[in-house]
């Protein structure tokens, strides 16, 4: 297996921020096998959706509704609604497995590997890339 760490600038406010290009980059020296993609943080998530025509705002927004940022959480620690950003996890996993072909992720047109940060508390975040060979 081989495994890599990348950081990622996600700043002070909730993002979905395409790391597409940097699995992409990873991958390309493989050939067939799995990509595992692995955020090691409590706080944030991986999505496998469209980019640019509003789908990541659109998330943001759909998590601000199921998972509002208040005062309501009992984990209390961090700004105001900080114990929502713990429970995302729980619906955008930190972690995605796709297959690599030939160098190339497997992806659907308009598919983009996304980290989902919704704690501006911390403004960078580790991304894992593992490839195991097929």
């Amino acid at each position: 297996m081989r495994t890599e760490v990348i950081t990622v600038r996600t700043g002070s406010h909730p993002v979905v921020r395409d790391i597409t290009s940097e699995a992409s980059r990873f991958a390309a020296s493989e050939g067939d096998g799995l990509l595992h993609v692995f955020v090691p943080h409590a706080t944030a998530g991986l999505a496998i959706i469209e980019t640019g025509a509003g789908s990541d705002d659109d998330l943001l927004a759909a998590i601000d509704e199921l998972l509002p940022a208040e005062d309501r959480w009992r984990h209390r620690h961090g700004s105001t609604g900080h114990g929502r950003d713990h429970v995302l996890p729980a619906w955008i996993p930190p972690y995605a497995t796709l297959p690599v072909i030939g160098g190339k992720i497997a992806l659907g047109t308009w598919q983009s590997i996304c980290l989902v940060d919704p704690n501006g508390d911390n403004p960078t975040r580790q991304v894992r890339f593992s490839f195991i060979e097929g």
